[in-house]
């Protein structure tokens, strides 16, 4: 596949999963059984300002991407896409999907939109075109912080799920199922939507994909990687060791976050190496609004 087809494939997939993410949001809003912590957010805005739903979406995300400048992370064309299309995608979703009431359609709704959702974040996060604007506020803080990923990941979204709350979202069994599942149902969808970029074009991105890429992903030197290298912890995907000893050569010219990090214990040194990294985290980083279990991997 030449290099031109490739990127339209990724900028069409991109588009696609956005779009049924959107509708994802709205069918878990329409079942009205609880939903994610953003979206609980978004709820109590929109009832407090009387904005719609999706406007108060992407309002948040613009909001949010701000917070990347001191941070100093660079969005790429995934990351704007996020803040303009979802919002959209989920007021059409509103509009077309009626409330439900009986509990039994309730939970068939919810549970089709977390699936839904789950493909949905595959298919736009494997073009490796940017990450969502809230997971670039989450890896700049444990970036520029030193503090665990997991405890970065739980501050935010505890913080804007109690928001909300106290703003009138609706918080509910969704909620805690959402953060539940979420995470495993993502560990099968990103690795079999990635879409595997060739090696070379993994070390030495061209000057147009680089930008369209940005800087927050974290997801260079990944190249034709096998989907088993991956596994998803916390809700981030998280290198295996395996994969992480055969990088290690690649770790310091990448954009890759290198060294110990805050929550891993460090590696007895090596007379191989004089510097390297522990557990690296890599690859795509989780959909914002993805919530898993806080726990230490």
């Amino acid at each position: 596949m030449t290099r031109r087809l490739l990127l339209t494939r990724r900028l069409a997939q991109l588009l696609i999963g956005l779009f049924l993410y959107g509708i994802a949001i709205a069918m878990m809003v329409r079942a009205g059984i609880g939903v994610s912590p953003w979206d609980v957010l978004a709820q109590g805005l929109s009832i407090k300002t009387g904005l719609l739903f999706g406007l108060i979406t992407n309002l948040v995300g613009i909001a949010v991407l701000l917070f990347w400048i001191p941070l100093r992370q660079r969005p790429g064309l995934g990351t704007v896409l996020n803040v303009l299309l979802v919002g959209p995608s989920a007021q059409l979703g509103l509009t077309l999907i009626p409330q439900q009431t009986e509990l039994w359609a309730q939970l068939l709704l919810f549970a089709g939109g977390l699936l839904l959702l789950a493909v949905a974040t595959g298919l736009y996060i494997g073009p490796k075109l940017g990450p969502g604007p809230r997971d670039g506020l989450m890896t700049g803080l444990h970036a520029r912080t030193g503090w665990p990923i997991w405890a970065v990941r739980t501050g935010i979204e505890v913080t804007v799920l109690i928001i909300g709350w106290l703003l009138g979202g609706n918080v509910g069994i969704g909620t805690l199922a959402f953060a539940l599942l979420v995470g495993p149902l993502c560990s099968i969808t990103l690795p079999f939507f990635a879409i595997r970029l060739p090696q070379d074009a993994a070390t030495t991105a061209a000057p147009l994909e680089s930008e369209l890429e940005g800087t927050a992903e974290q997801s260079a030197g990944l190249g034709e990687q096998d989907a088993a290298a991956f596994d998803v912890r916390d809700g981030i995907l998280l290198e295996t060791d395996a994969a992480t000893r055969m990088r290690d050569h690649r770790a310091a010219d990448s954009n890759v976050i290198g060294g110990v990090q805050p929550d891993r214990e460090a590696p007895a040194p090596s007379a191989s190496a004089s510097r390297r990294p522990a557990q690296a985290v890599a690859a795509y980083w989780l959909d914002d609004r993805l919530m898993a279990r806080t726990r230490r991997a």
